[in-house]
C-alpha cells in the first residue's frame, strides 16, 4: 500500500528540518533538565509567583518535588508541544498542497501508482517525522536524566508521558495533512493547518494565564493532553490520550479519501 521510492525520497526531504528541530530540543531539554535541583526549586517557583499568568500561559507552575513534576512542568507546556507542531506544520503542507500548487502532482499521479498508496505513503513520511522527534525526545530526556540524576526518572512513567505526546502529535499532524488535502493552494493549506493548532495553544494559554478564561480550554484540543494526569494514571488523562488518538485515524482516513476523490485539474 505504500510506494517505498516516493517514502524514501520524501523522508530525505524531511531530514534537514529533523536535524533542525532535535537540535533545538537537544538544547532545551539538556538545558532544563540539568536545572533540576530541589534545593533550588524555591528559587525557580519564585519566577512563578513574580508572573503567575506569563509562567501559567506556556504550562510553567510551581510546586514541582520531582524530577518527573519539574519536567513536566517546564517541558511539557511549551517546548515539546511547539517545536513537533512547527514540524508538522511546515512538513504537512510540504507533502500534497506544494506537488499540486507547483504541477508537480502530473508526474505522481500520471506514474502507475494509485492516488491512495500515493496519499498513504506522504502520511506515512508525516506520521514517521513526527515518531522520530518523539522518540529522539524520550531517548534525549532518559539519557540527561540518568546522566545528572541518576535513578530518579522511571522510564515508564516517561514513555507514558511521551505516549500522551505522541498522539497528541499525530492528531495536529492529522490537522495539517487534512488542511494539504482539501487546498491545492498552499496558502489556504499553511492558514488552515497552521492556524487551527496555533489558535487552538493560544486558547489553551488563556485558559492556564486566569480563571476567567478558564473555559475557553473546552475548545481546545491541548486540554485533551493532560500531562498531570498521565503521571497520575487518572483515568481522565487515558481518556483525553484515547480521543486524541481516534480524532488523528479519523483526521487521516478524511485526509486519505479527500486526497482520492479530489479534482486536481491535471
Amino acid at each position: 500500500m505504500m510506494n517505498w521510492t516516493l517514502y524514501k525520497r520524501e523522508m530525505k526531504k524531511s531530514v534537514k528540518l529533523l536535524v533542525i528541530f532535535a537540535a533545538i530540543m537537544t538544547l532545551y531539554i539538556s538545558v532544563i533538565i540539568s536545572m533540576y535541583d530541589p534545593k533550588l526549586m524555591e528559587t525557580l517557583d519564585s519566577f512563578v509567583e513574580v508572573m503567575p499568568e506569563l509562567m501559567a500561559a506556556v504550562g510553567m507552575s510551581a510546586g514541582a518535588t520531582t524530577l518527573v513534576g519539574f519536567m513536566i512542568s517546564y517541558l511539557y507546556g511549551f517546548i515539546l508541544l511547539i517545536f513537533p507542531m512547527v514540524f508538522s506544520i511546515l512538513r504537512g503542507n510540504g507533502l500534497i498542497s506544494k506537488y499540486v500548487e507547483k504541477g508537480s502532482m502530473i508526474s505522481l499521479v500520471s506514474a502507475p501508482v494509485k492516488r491512495k498508496t500515493i496519499a498513504l505513503t506522504q502520511m506515512s513520511v508525516l506520521i514517521s517525522g513526527v515518531m522520530i522527534l518523539i522518540l529522539y525526545a524520550t531517548a534525549l530526556e532518559f539519557g540527561v536524566a540518568q546522566s545528572n540524576f541518576a535513578g530518579e526518572l522511571d522510564l515508564f512513567d516517561l514513555l507514558k508521558l511521551n505516549g500522551g505526546l505522541l498522539c497528541l502529535h499525530l492528531f495536529i499532524a492529522g490537522i495539517c495533512f487534512l488542511a494539504s488535502c482539501i487546498f491545492s493552494d498552499t496558502k489556504y493549506s499553511l492558514a488552515f493547518g497552521a492556524g487551527i493548532p496555533f489558535f487552538m495553544y493560544v486558547l489553551q494559554m488563556l485558559a492556564n494565564a486566569g480563571e476567567k478564561a478558564e473555559f475557553v480550554k473546552y475548545f481546545s484540543l491541548f486540554t485533551l493532553f493532560d500531562p498531570y494526569g498521565i503521571a497520575a494514571n487518572e483515568c481522565s488523562a487515558w481518556i483525553g490520550i484515547a480521543v486524541l488518538l481516534i480524532g488523528a485515524i479519523f483526521l487521516f482516513g478524511c485526509s486519505i479519501y479527500i486526497f482520492c476523490e479530489k479534482d486536481l485539474h491535471i
